[in-house]
């Protein structure tokens, strides 16, 4: 998520999309960023909801000196979405008097152009001001004054009080809506002797299903069950060599993968990782290669 900062410098790179109705605006704006040597990833163009949710979600994943732009036909529908993601502050601005207020007061860091009533001229002067105005500057709501003490207070204290909004809400949902998650929650996983790094609780049996966690880093060896086994990635990242079959499978948070009986796989957690397995018998695992030569061989592979 993206950090607040209270006194940005102005942005080193700006993430940039626009849907068929911004996209001409969109691409004289990015012109101008490089001409004025910001970096600028464009992401082209789609539809008003996915671009502007895209460009939103890596803005919130990104450091504070990553700010967004964004433009549809009135500049609303893309900066809606792009504020679905936390840490994100979207505003349309149709006049530098919006730029400059809305950076000041809400220190917006996706900037939401209309592609329709806004010119080329008026929309790079919007730009400039969004990029040189630093959060509780003087700006038309302060009268071009300075802010007062007790205003800067608010404003000292609102960005990270914005960033909390929806999260408890999230979390009591997502705690109860995941069963997977409700079977884990407050039990203590087990080491697994065999693998440096594992460690495992069993939920249930006959058919099994346990909570397998890895810390970033572990490597399983080349191995292989006599049962096949399905699972699904609940956070974290890693990737699995099915080398009986000469597949990779690259898995993060959601990505499923069943592996048949007998089919030697090798394993290396990029991430402190959790996933959900289930299979059919009791639990085995026999190795096909030491732990050493595994790890000499996923470097080879990955470098």
């Amino acid at each position: 998520m993206a950090e607040p900062n209270t006194n940005p410098p102005r942005p080193v790179k700006i993430i940039a999309g626009a849907d068929p109705f911004g996209t001409d605006l969109k691409d004289a704006l990015v012109s101008h960023l490089r001409s004025i040597n910001i970096e600028v990833e464009d992401l082209g163009t789609s539809s008003y909801y996915s671009i502007g949710a895209e460009v939103g979600r890596r803005v919130s994943s990104s450091s504070a000196e990553t700010r967004g732009l964004v433009s549809c036909g009135t500049g609303v529908g893309v900066g809606m979405f792009a504020n679905k993601y936390p840490g994100v502050f979207a505003a349309t601005c149709l006049t530098p008097s919006d730029a400059q207020n809305a950076r000041s007061i809400n220190n917006s860091n996706v900037l939401a152009i209309s592609g329709k009533s806004t010119s080329k001229d008026s929309a790079i002067e919007i730009l400039n001001t969004w990029l040189n105005t630093p959060f509780k500057a003087p700006c038309p709501a302060s009268e071009s004054k300075p802010w007062d003490d007790e205003v800067l207070c608010f404003l000292d204290n609102s960005v990270a009080e914005m960033s909390k909004i929806g999260k408890e809400d999230e979390e009591k949902e997502s705690s109860g809506s995941c069963s997977i998650c409700c079977l884990v929650k407050n039990r203590e996983l087990n080491p697994i002797e065999m693998i440096p790094g594992g460690s495992m609780k069993i939920v249930r049996e006959s058919p099994t299903s346990a909570i397998v966690r890895f810390k970033a880093g572990s490597v399983e060896p080349a191995h292989h069950h006599t049962f096949g086994h399905d699972l699904v990635v609940m956070e974290g990242r890693k990737s699995v060599w099915n080398m009986s079959k000469g597949e990779r499978f690259d898995l993060s948070v959601g990505d499923y993968l069943f592996t048949p009986a007998g089919d030697v796989h090798r394993v290396k957690y990029y991430e402190d990782t959790e996933f959900f397995i289930k299979w059919d018998g009791h639990w085995d695992m026999f190795f096909d290669e030491d732990l050493e030569t595994a790890k000499s061989a996923i470097e080879k592979e990955t470098v």
